[in-house]
């Protein structure tokens, strides 16, 4: 599916979506009624049949739409609880830094402030676009480079090192389970599944022998309206960074604002 449609709002996607299969199941419904089932002799026995097949087409649909929409929100959930993660080992590292002596804790504060406006000020534009930042990794690295480097000369400062660089290792496998989350998305195939189940479940609908048609157009039209806010959950939940619900960049700026700038 094309990356610009996650980043349309979803108080337009949303009604778009729910108009197009009610419209498609509405009009599908009157083809069919007019021009096909007027020309088939669907006996009671038939019909019968019918039903039960469609049951079985929406039973199945109905389960592997279930699975896909589970997987989906658990991965943003997941996506969601890595940054507030990430967030919560960088102010380890920045107040177990704070006790360093001169002259490497302001160098070591420093770089953090810079991580952290790095990750706010071009990360998150990036992961929006579904696009995975290069610079992360290197200013990490200069980071780990400068704590590995600082030689403790007491006991007390032997001790916050190690808990700095703990903290830090957190942070970097935290950083890693953020950036591998940038395209984490459905396969198109999976998509095509979706679209066509809900497509077949929906015109199978359409050959019931309903005798009053405007109660078989509001039941089509109220289960076309269901299949379709069910696909938008799926929609909105898709892609972790990107459009109205994406994870927002919230963790870094608190702990930019509230802790690092004392």
């Amino acid at each position: 599916m094309p990356g610009w449609i996650f980043d349309l709002p979803l108080w337009i996607v949303g009604p778009v979506l729910v108009l197009a299969t009610v419209a498609y199941a509405l009009a599908g419904l009157w083809l069919v009624r007019r021009r096909v089932l007027p020309r088939l002799q669907i006996s009671d026995k038939d019909s019968e049949f019918s039903g039960s097949l469609m049951q079985a087409v929406m039973v199945f649909y109905g389960l592997a739409v279930a699975l896909i929409a589970v997987s989906v929100w658990q991965n943003h959930a997941d996506v969601s609880r890595t940054v507030s993660q990430e967030a919560t080992a960088i102010a380890a590292l920045y107040s177990d830094v704070s006790g360093f002596p001169e002259p490497v804790r302001p160098v070591l504060q420093q770089e953090l402030r810079d991580y952290v406006r790095y990750i706010i000020d071009e990360d998150w534009p990036l992961q929006r676009r579904g696009e995975v930042p290069a610079g992360d990794v290197a200013m990490m690295d200069r980071l780990e480079a400068t704590l590995v480097a600082f030689e403790p000369a007491t006991a007390g400062q032997t001790l916050l090192h190690a808990e700095a660089l703990r903290a830090l290792n957190l942070t970097i496998e935290a950083q890693r389970l953020r950036l591998d989350a940038v395209g984490t998305s459905l396969p198109t195939v999976m998509w095509l599944v979706i679209v066509a189940g809900a497509a077949i479940g929906l015109g199978s609908t359409f050959f019931f022998r309903v005798e009053d048609a405007r109660l078989h157009a509001i039941q089509v039209g109220m289960l076309a309206m269901f299949i379709a806010l069910v696909v938008f959950m799926i929609f909105a939940f898709d892609r972790p960074f990107r459009g109205d619900l994406g994870v927002s960049p919230e963790s870094y700026e608190l702990i930019h604002e509230q802790l690092m700038r004392r």
